[in-house]
């Protein structure tokens, strides 16, 4: 049970983070909340019922995730749902904003997770939940920078899961499909099975109190992209790169 437990939500401040946080908080779950605007927490944070503690942070700076992993002292668990999106085509490689997008993705979950796994580790207890993206299984038209960084992000979890499994150290995983956000906003063209913010909270929070360690959701749309890896290169290719 998550009730009366204390967790860590990194990227709180809009979107699925936020819808997250009121989520927990609804399951009496305590909160520390950690983005880049201080404003966007405390307002957020103002709406909580459950005592909740406001930890301003940048993934992609190393000295600001030292202060923070500093500043939050003990907690039971930690989602990682920091992230960044740009739609972007080879054709039109920007290298600066795809570079920003690892950085947050990927590198921010390394920086994040690699200062406080060892912790868990240590005292043999804690819950890491990771949140990938359905776009990670395979190579997405448009999505160059964002889909290889939560395809990096999504194998950082199924190692910790690998190296952890006989720990007291709890691992999941959640690739989601298209969740309706200022950054789903940016796409010009229709999306399957897309979710609110608040259903999507809803599900991943409900899967966090089990045990199963990887969950695709929406379930029928995951199926799209689990089987596509059965697929032949130049088959998938005729599919998908429409």
């Amino acid at each position: 049970m998550l009730k009366d437990k204390t967790y860590w939500i990194v990227g709180a401040s809009e979107g699925l983070g936020r819808a997250l946080a009121l989520e927990l908080d609804q399951r009496g779950v305590n909160l520390v909340l950690s983005a880049r605007s201080e404003n966007r927490l405390q307002n957020l944070a103002n709406e909580l019922t459950q005592p909740t503690r406001v930890c301003p942070m940048d993934v992609s700076d190393n000295a600001s995730v030292d202060e923070a992993v500093k500043m939050i002292a003990e907690i039971d668990g930690i989602i990682y749902v920091a992230a960044l999106y740009e739609p972007m085509k080879a054709e039109d490689w920007d290298p600066v904003s795809s570079e920003q997008i690892a950085n947050v993705n990927f590198l921010g979950g390394i920086r994040v997770l690699g200062r406080l796994v060892p912790k868990f580790v240590l005292k043999n207890s804690g819950h890491i939940a990771v949140i990938g993206s359905l776009s990670g299984y395979r190579g997405l038209p448009r999505a160059l920078a964002y889909g290889a960084s939560k395809a990096g992000l999504m194998h950082l979890a199924e190692t910790l899961q690998a190296d952890l499994w006989k720990t007291s150290v709890k691992t999941q995983l959640f690739n989601m499909g298209f969740i309706s956000t200022r950054l789903t906003d940016k796409n010009g063209f229709k999306m399957p099975f897309i979710m609110t913010p608040e259903r999507a909270a809803r599900l991943i929070v409900n899967g966090m109190e089990k045990r199963r360690f990887k969950f695709d959701i929406p379930v029928m749309f995951s199926l799209i992209f689990r089987l596509s890896r059965a697929l032949p290169q130049g088959l998938y290719n005729r599919i998908f790169a429409k």
